[in-house]
């Protein structure tokens, strides 16, 4: 599933769920190393897991954050 983010660097997210789990995270755009490491953390995660650990979290002064927006974008998948 490709989902376009909104109020970050990152412009989009690429996500793959296979039997119940993520296989894959990748992001277009943002901070290359912090969201590799995101990537790696939430791989073979179950999506509820990793939403409960990223939503809600911001980026500065913004209102979300490249986490946050993952999180979103797990939930529109489950």
């Amino acid at each position: 599933m490709k989902y376009k983010t909104s109020g970050t660097c990152s412009q989009e997210i690429n996500i793959e769920i296979k039997d119940g789990v993520i296989d894959s995270v990748q992001f277009v755009g943002g901070c290359n190393g912090n969201l590799k490491g995101i990537c790696a953390l939430v791989q073979g995660m179950k999506p509820e897991d990793a939403i409960s650990k990223l939503k809600g979290i911001k980026c500065g002064m913004k209102p979300n954050s490249c986490p946050d927006q993952l999180a979103i974008a797990l939930e529109s998948m489950i």
